[in-house]
C-alpha cells in the first residue's frame, strides 16, 4: 500500500526517551522501539526526519527555580536536544539506516550545521535527518522547530506521538474523564480554543499551509506506520477548507 504522505517530520518528546523507573534520561528499550518504527516508515519509501525535545534532561521551570535567566535556560535545553539526537542517531544506525544530525547550534564535532538545501538533499538520498538544537534561538519551543523544519523541507505532515493520549481532546483527559475526543480540527480552532496540542505559536504558523498535523498515542510505536498506511487513528489538524 502506498503511504498517504511522502515526507514527514516526526516530533519526539524528550520524555518519550526516559526510563522513569530507573530515573535515567535514556531507556534502551524505548530508543530501540522508536528506531524500529522509524525504520518501518523509511522502508515504506517515506522521507523521514525527526525533531526531538529535551524534557528528559532539562526543563525551563528548573532554570527559573535555580535563578537562571530564561534565555540561558533555553540554550541549555537546546543543548539537551543534541544529546537526545545523538542517542537516536545511534539507535537508528544500529537498524542499518544512514542518519544525519543537523543542529541549529554549531557543534561540528558531533553534528552538521542545519542548512535547508543540505537537509533536503540528505532526505532525497534516503537518509534520516534529525533536527537538533531547536530553532537556534531562545524563547521558542521544539514544537516551533518542528513547524519551521516541516515548512522548510516541504513536508506533508508533522506526526506527533503523545504518551498515553489517543489524540486531541477539548480538555485534559487525564484530569477530566468526560473530555471529548476531537477527530478533525482546523489550525484556527486549535488557536482560538487554546487546545494544548502543541505550542500555539507553532500552530498559528501553519494556518495558510497545506501541511497536516497528526496527533496519536505513541505508546505503541507501530502507530506511525498505521497512520502512514491511512488507518483512522488519532486526530487530524489541517487548514480550513
Amino acid at each position: 500500500m502506498k503511504p498517504i504522505y511522502n515526507c514527514v517530520v516526526v516530533k519526539v518528546s524528550g520524555e518519550a526517551l526516559a526510563d522513569k523507573d530507573e530515573r535515567t534520561i535514556l531507556d534502551q528499550e524505548k530508543l530501540e522501539s522508536i528506531a524500529t518504527a522509524i525504520k518501518e516508515v523509511h522502508d515504506l519509501g517515506v522521507k523521514v526526519s525527526l525533531v526531538v525535545g529535551a524534557g528528559n534532561i532539562w526543563r525551563g521551570k528548573l532554570a527559573e527555580s535555580v535563578g537562571i535567566e530564561q534565555a540561558t535556560g533555553d540554550y541549555m535545553g537546546m543543548l539537551g536536544t543534541i544529546i537526545n539526537a545523538l542517542a537516536l542517531q545511534s539507535a537508528l544506525e544500529a537498524k542499518g539506516l544512514e542518519v544525519r544530525v543537523m543542529s541549529s547550534i554549531n557543534v561540528p564535532q558531533v553534528s552538521e550545521p542545519y542548512i535547508r538545501r543540505k537537509a533536503m538533499a540528505h532526505l532525497a538520498d534516503g537518509k534520516v535527518v534529525i533536527f537538533a538544537g531547536g530553532t537556534g534561538n531562545p524563547f521558542f519551543t521544539t514544537d516551533t522547530t518542528a513547524t519551521l523544519r516541516a515548512l522548510e523541507i516541504q513536508a506533508d505532515a508533522i506526526l506527533m506521538g503523545k504518551n498515553g493520549v489517543a489524540g486531541v481532546y477539548d480538555s485534559d483527559p487525564k484530569l477530566n474523564p468526560n473530555a471529548k475526543f476531537l477527530e478533525l480540527l482546523t489550525f484556527r480552532e486549535v488557536v482560538e480554543r487554546k487546545l494544548g496540542v502543541m505550542d500555539l505559536t507553532a500552530v498559528a504558523m501553519l494556518e495558510n499551509s497545506d501541511l497536516e498535523i497528526r496527533v496519536f498515542d505513541m505508546n505503541d510505536f507501530g502507530s506511525l506506520v498505521k497512520v502512514l498506511k491511512g488507518e483512522k487513528l488519532g486526530s487530524i489538524i489541517r487548514r480550513e477548507k
